[in-house]
Order: C-alpha cells, then sequence, then structure tokens
C-alpha cells in the first residue's frame, strides 16, 4: 500500500432485495462519493464502481457493479471505500491538508521530542478530536485546535502537541512509579 488512500465512505446496510447498499459518505457533498472512479477497499484487493440511486433517511443507496442480490450487498456491509489521494480536489486557499493527510504523522512535544502518532480524527459533534497513540501503545484523544496543536508540518511529517496538552503523560510516569 504504497499509494496514499482516503476513505471516503463505508457499506453500512442494505436495502430491498436487488443488491443496493446503504452508504455514508465522508465526501462534503455526499453524493460526490460516486464521483472520484472506481473505490477499493481497505486492502485494495476489491474495487467497486457505484451509482447512486437515491436515498434512506440520512444515508444514500448506492448500486454497485457486480452486485445483484441481497445476499451479496449483505456480505459488503462494514467495507470502507478508499480513493487514491491524488484524486481528491485541490483545497480551498484557507485550507492546507486533508484530515487524511494526518494520519501517520509524528506527535512531538513543545520542546521536539517525539511522543506519538496521530491514529484517528473523529468528530461525534462537539468539535474535531486528534486520537494519539503514544510510546507504550496507550492512545489518547485531544481537541483538535489550536490550542492543543498549534503546528502541523506535513512537509516533514509532525505536528507539535502544546505542553498543556501533554498533562497525561505526565500522569503516565507517575503511575509507573507505583
Amino acid at each position: 500500500m504504497s499509494e496514499k488512500k482516503v476513505c471516503l465512505g463505508k457499506i453500512v446496510g442494505v436495502h430491498g432485495i436487488r443488491g443496493e447498499v446503504k452508504l455514508k459518505s465522508y465526501t462534503a457533498s455526499d453524493k460526490d462519493i460516486a464521483g472520484y472512479g472506481e473505490l477499493e477497499d481497505k486492502t485494495g484487493a476489491r474495487r467497486f464502481s457505484l451509482r447512486i440511486a437515491g436515498r434512506s433517511k440520512d444515508l444514500l443507496r448506492a448500486r454497485i457493479k457486480g452486485i445483484e442480490d441481497r445476499t451479496a450487498a449483505e456480505a459488503l456491509i462494514g467495507t470502507e471505500l478508499y480513493a487514491p489521494r491524488d484524486v481528491l480536489p485541490d483545497l480551498p486557499e484557507n485550507e492546507v491538508y486533508y484530515e487524511a493527510d494526518l494520519f501517520g504523522l509524528k506527535v512531538l512535544d513543545t520542546q521536539k521530542a517525539e511522543v506519538a502518532e496521530v491514529i484517528g480524527f473523529y468528530n461525534f459533534g462537539a468539535g474535531d478530536i486528534l486520537e494519539i497513540r503514544l510510546k507504550n501503545g496507550r492512545s489518547e484523544m485531544l481537541p483538535f485546535n489550536k490550542g492543543y496543536v498549534p503546528e502541523i508540518n506535513l512537509a516533514d511529517g509532525y505536528i507539535i502537541v502544546a505542553s498543556t496538552a501533554m498533562v497525561f503523560l505526565e500522569d503516565e510516569k507517575d503511575s509507573e512509579k507505583c
């Protein structure tokens, strides 16, 4: 998997008996997911050509080439749909990265010591959250804002996390003494 891929959506259910799937799209305009060409699963082993068929509440209904019945559609539930990073449109002038560009970046403290790696990016409704994996394997979540993440350097592959956000690292060191 040398080419960087971005998850554009996920198959979350089925609709009817003719192989339609319910799809959660992560694109800015949900129907745009079908405009990125052939998508693939996380491993790249399976490829999917989508055609949007309609809506089912807040989800899209889609037809996938080669999927003709409910049983075949059910087998795809949980499949994430990926596209190569380079097919995404250029970012607006005021934005410099896609969320997917943050995955795998080193997390440095304000003294530039490596303390973790970015493993997730979420928004549960109250703002963006960054998930990081500490050196000991434990993961932590912190708000993704300038107060906690004052610097993002994609070119050199790291983000800086402010000292105030690193209190959990101090707690971890104290617990090791017990």
